[in-house]
């Protein structure tokens, strides 16, 4: 049998896991809305470090992207529609078999909980950046779930779906799968180990 390279996976939640420009961009009313007012937020995000309540920045993001704050309001009342991309489950039910596996996310805690169950399991540790106090890409979130996974860095592989966790994760010392499932651009000329448009390839290198 080969020796196993990664003693656990790690994922991103929100593009990673769920298909959450969805349901983003019915709230908003059209798909360009819905990318604005999204990006916006992966940039207030970003901007902030320091953890300020999420659905707040959520709604700051919609209402300087040109839209009114109850689209926000709607958007977390209907979080339970959320949907996992298709092969997200069987994914991580095989991979759940093999190492632990942890998400790390920007969601409030409550919020989180509701997208990770969303994406199926298990998972043995999900680390909000509310509980961190700091937003991704910052170091301190990333070494939270490796602290929780009591895992070396050097043995997980990060799973990232936005722009901003591959510098993020790298820097924190993991292996970095993009699921680049909407092509987005890569930050500050970031390069991951791997770039897939689908979670199907972790079943290789797992």
């Amino acid at each position: 049998m080969p020796e196993r390279r990664y003693d656990a996976v790690v994922f991103d939640l929100l593009t990673a896991l769920i298909d959450s420009w969805t349901l983003w961009n019915a709230v908003a009313g059209s798909q360009a809305a819905g990318m604005c007012w999204r990006r916006r937020y992966l940039e207030l995000t970003y901007q902030a470090g320091t953890y300020t309540p999420y659905e707040g920045l959520v709604e700051r993001a919609a209402f300087e992207s040109g839209l009114d704050a109850d689209r926000a309001r709607k958007l977390v009342r209907r979080w339970g529609e959320l949907a996992p991309w298709p092969e997200t489950h069987a994914v991580v039910a095989a991979l759940a078999r093999r190492v632990a596996l942890g998400i790390v996310t920007n969601c409030s805690e409550r919020l989180g909980q509701i997208a990770a169950d969303r994406a199926g399991g298990p998972f043995a540790k999900i680390v909000p950046a509310e509980d961190v106090g700091y937003y991704k890409p910052r170091p301190e979130t990333y070494r939270a779930v490796l602290a929780a996974l009591h895992a070396d860095p050097a043995r997980v592989l990060f799973v990232a779906g936005s722009a901003a966790d591959v510098p993020g994760a790298r820097n924190a010392g993991m292996k970095v799968y993009w699921h680049n499932r909407i092509g987005l651009k890569p930050l500050d000329g970031a390069a991951p180990d791997f770039t897939e448009t689908s979670l199907h390839r972790l079943l290789e290198l797992v």
